[in-house]
């Protein structure tokens, strides 16, 4: 049987909230673990009045307050807007909640507008240190190296599985080989590939 997963944006619908999203998001992925379904992600959009799921790594919390066995996970998070020493304590703390369950898949793209990009703090050069980042990300996740200064906590020894994301191969082709980590192939993002 193939393993089916979600990846939710927590679409904010007409008249409705953000709150009222995230609930539905929680409620969605309740019942697609009843129905047994393998993985529930959220993705990272920043400035999108129709998606509640910029702070991930909170948003995971919820669903994985309301569940009990389905992996939950970023699909993705995108490490150019984060240090990875931040986002290795998110993911820290989530696997301190939530066990074995947590994944997080990283991007390279900016997932958002340049304007906003710019309000993170990030520029549109932030992704050619994504191999590096990755690295450094990796290495807070694993046990501590002897005399090592700087450790996640929570998220040091965790070993979170860590996915590279993509809609092509020219970006996660080299985090796959260099770091042996699973892809996860974004068909749709692109919108030849949709058909639009």
């Amino acid at each position: 049987m193939v393993a089916l997963s979600v990846l939710d944006l927590a679409p904010i619908t007409e008249g409705s909230s953000a709150a009222v999203s995230i609930k539905r998001s929680a409620d969605l992925a309740q019942h697609v673990e009843k129905w047994g379904y393998r993985r529930f992600w959220m993705a990272e959009h920043h400035n999108m009045t129709g998606i509640a799921s910029a702070a991930t790594a909170v948003a995971l919390a919820h669903i994985g307050s309301q569940t009990s066995s389905i992996r939950i996970g970023a699909g993705g998070i995108m490490l150019p807007n984060h240090a990875p020493l931040v986002a290795a304590e998110q993911f820290g703390t989530l696997a301190a909640l939530y066990g074995d369950r947590v994944d997080l898949g990283l991007g390279r793209a900016p997932g958002t507008d340049g304007a906003t990009l710019r309000a993170l703090r990030r520029s549109y050069d932030s992704a050619d240190g994504f191999p590096d980042d990755v690295q450094e990300l990796l290495e807070y996740l694993d046990d501590p190296a002897p005399g090592q200064r700087i450790k996640a906590v929570p998220g040091s020894g965790s070993k979170v599985p860590v996915w590279i994301l993509g809609s092509s191969l020219f970006g996660p082709a080299g985090g796959i080989v260099r770091f042996a980590l699973c892809l996860c192939f974004a068909l749709c993002a692109r919108s030849s590939a949709c058909g639009t």
